[in-house]
């Protein structure tokens, strides 16, 4: 990360901004002397401070005593898990709202792959997501463990007084988690509109009812169960896959030459292809590229206009992506669930790390 040089007198502007920046959001409304106390949420005890962080965006270091007399969420996400990029829109929407008037919201980015602890792909995704509350890389897991957390999304709702008052494990019930900021913020004597926000965001609805296949892990490391091509896995070595009989839905099919690496499987030849039957209404790829393209089936055929997904470009009877940073890709995005067989044909350099579904 690198640092620019200023001259000395815009150093010393910046210096003072900054401060009085920070004093404005950060400083306690009134004492530090305990503020409401509402009955009806539980007490999960004093939230623990942020460990091992290795860099902060949007923000200067902080800690928890610095907010008391604030209300704080938490949210620890990753940016590559589509889970956590469905929350996102109301993490912003509460933060436009409520962020100058009692909230603080500081969003944990805990890495699940290796290229997540990069602080330019996180900024960068900072960026596209439009976010502007401040993130802390934990990329060696020291918040997350300290929360005792297991999950992507999770929020934490922390009180005036620096307790933990509401958990929310994995995506939804924006409602619900809106609620208690709106309660707690009451209670520490923060006005808030008549009106909660969380109705008005533009964000994905998904029916976990209706979709038939989980998250699918592709690497010899990570896969939590087997690829369907009979040969399996070969760390550390190119496999040349080959299809032997029916595709069985939820597992992957390789054909063409793939590396086999501990996260992800790399396509080694030209004509390397993905297989899949899935259940569901929209695919997600987790993948990374060097300029390099695929190209999307659906059924046989490329995926009719209703079916493209965000990632992909239709062109020439084609449906075709370049991919770059590694990230989450949308390939398929329908109108409804159902089961079909998405084939990804890929050239050389193509890394995919897992699928996920809407």
């Amino acid at each position: 990360m690198k640092v620019n040089a200023y001259l000395i007198v815009f150093g010393i502007v910046a210096i003072v901004v900054v401060a009085a920046a920070v004093s404005t959001l950060f400083n306690s409304q009134g004492s530090s002397q305990a503020i409401g106390n509402p009955s009806t949420l539980p007490n999960y005890g004093p939230a623990p401070d942020f460990q091992g962080i290795a860099a902060w965006i949007n923000s200067p270091a902080l800690h928890i005593s610095q907010l008391r007399g604030k209300v704080v969420l938490i949210d620890f996400w990753t940016y590559s898990c589509i889970n956590c990029i469905r929350t996102i829109p109301y993490l912003n929407a509460w933060y436009n709202e409520y962020g100058n008037n009692g909230l603080v919201i500081i969003g944990v980015h805990t890495p699940e792959f290796t290229f997540e602890k990069n602080y330019s792909n996180v900024l960068t995704a900072v960026n596209n997501f439009g976010i502007k509350y401040p993130v802390a890389l934990d990329s060696s897991y020291g918040t997350w463990n300290a929360y005792g957390n297991q999950y992507w999304p999770a929020d934490y709702v922390i009180d005036a007084n620096g307790t933990i008052r509401y958990k929310q494990l994995g995506e939804g019930d924006y409602n619900g988690t809106e609620a208690v900021i709106r309660e707690l913020l009451q209670s520490a004597h923060y006005s808030v509109p008549s009106i909660p926000v969380y109705s008005t965001v533009s964000g994905t609805s998904v029916d976990f009812s209706q979709i038939g296949t989980p998250e699918l892990y592709v690497g010899y490391a990570t896969a939590r169960q087997p690829i369907g091509n009979e040969q399996g896995f070969s760390p550390g070595e190119v496999v040349d896959y080959t299809i032997q009989g029916e595709l069985q839905r939820n597992y992957v099919y390789f054909t063409g030459d793939w590396y086999n690496a501990n996260d992800s499987m790399i396509a080694a030849g030209k004509d390397a292809k993905v297989y899949l039957l899935y259940d569901a209404k929209a695919v997600n790829i987790v993948a990374q590229g060097n300029n390099t393209l695929i190209t999307v089936g659906l059924d046989g055929n490329a995926p009719q206009e209703s079916f493209l997904g965000k990632d992909l470009s239709l062109a020439g009877g084609s449906a075709t992506a370049y991919l770059g940073m590694a990230r989450l890709y949308n390939i398929i995005d329908g109108p409804s669930y159902g089961d079909h067989e998405v084939v990804i044909t890929a050239n050389p350099g193509f890394r995919l790390y897992t699928f996920t579904f809407g």
